[in-house]
């Protein structure tokens, strides 16, 4: 995660026993096979042979302008609001349509926090990733720099899930599947672009299905198939998770929904911090501060796991926890203030 968005969410983490308890993942006793049978709304949807622009790295592409004409949430639904404590606060104003001044007047509300929520509900298609880049764009302008989406979506796009990923992935975004919420198929991609992954709720992978296919053949079908298999493979390194993922979505069949365990949720780089984004934070912090400091904080954090996690439900045992870390392993930076541990308090 970057070194600007860690202490925010942190800081979020404290708020609600929700957030805190999100990172767990799905129960361990799930059988590590386990699949569900009437895959129902989910989806992975395949609507073209990639392009060159879906392939080319999104630092190598020409800076995208934001498109800003209206545009109305026709697949889904979303709301914004300031606080990670959705059962206590509700899921915020609702976004009636993507148009500028809505976008903006629903950010604008979250600029004193610096932080917001952004729930959506629904598919993964070009409106929900045009959501994603406009609020981005407007919460980057108002200077609202935690930003969480808090999604629940059963699929849809795989083109869209990529694209929208890898916007996310230099927005500085966490990404919340709450208890009760799904992310399926499609939507296993944007996990991918996130700096932070949180989930309680259910992961699943299926088949991608081509649209309008024409093929008359196990061969045909397969090589329509394997452009977008590359093309997803090349996304899911860039962010730092298993290739593993696009197999099962060239195996599992699309009538069924494989649900993954906490474990592999891990192991195929899903959840939690997002290996890519670590490393890169790890690179520019050991440029602008050193390696000692790195390391110390490294050190900060292993600690603030062990030893504070557990206080989750006592708020303010939480914050003195990390206070005393903080003193503990000489935080605030003298050099680096700003780039320290729970900054906030400084």
């Amino acid at each position: 995660m970057s070194a600007r968005f860690l202490p925010h969410l942190l800081a979020a983490a404290v708020l609600a026993v929700a957030v805190a308890g999100c990172q767990r993942g799905p129960q361990a006793e799930h059988d590590p096979a386990r699949t569900v049978a009437n895959a129902g709304e989910s989806g992975a949807l395949v609507k073209r042979a990639p392009r060159a622009e879906d392939i080319t790295p999104p630092t190598e592409r020409a800076e995208r302008e934001i498109d800003w004409r209206p545009m109305e949430l026709t697949d889904g639904r979303a709301w914004i609001g300031c606080d990670p404590d959705y059962a206590t606060k509700g899921d915020g104003t609702p976004l009636e349509n993507l148009g500028f001044t809505a976008v903006w007047h629903g950010v604008a509300a979250c600029r004193d926090e610096g932080r917001l929520r952004l729930r959506y509900k629904g598919k993964i298609n070009a409106e929900f990733t045009a959501l994603m880049e406009r609020v981005s764009e407007v919460a980057t302008t108002q200077g609202v720099d935690t930003r969480i989406l808090d999604i629940d979506s059963a699929g849809g796009m795989i083109e869209d899930g990529i694209r929208a990923g890898d916007h996310m992935a230099e927005a500085d975004w966490t990404i919340w599947v709450r208890e009760g919420a799904v992310c399926h198929s499609a939507c296993v991609l944007v996990l991918a672009g996130g700096d932070m992954r949180m989930i309680a709720g259910d992961v699943g992978i299926h088949r991608m299905i081509r649209i309008d296919s024409e093929a008359t053949s196990r061969a045909e079908l397969n090589r329509e198939l394997r452009e977008v298999h590359s093309l997803t493979e090349s996304y899911l390194e860039r962010n730092g998770a298993a290739v593993t993922v696009a197999d099962l979505m060239m195996t599992v069949p699309n009538r069924s929904l494989r649900l993954l365990t906490g474990d592999e949720l891990t192991l195929f780089g899903l959840t939690g911090p997002n290996a890519v984004e670590d490393d890169l934070d790890r690179i520019r912090l050991g440029r602008k501060c050193g390696e000692s400091f790195v390391q110390r904080r490294d050190r900060f954090f292993r600690a603030f796991d062990n030893e504070c996690t557990a206080l989750a439900e006592q708020v303010e045992d939480m914050n003195e926890c990390g206070r005393a870390l903080r003193q503990r392993f000489g935080f605030p930076d003298e050099a680096c203030p700003a780039e320290s541990p729970l900054a906030e308090y400084n």
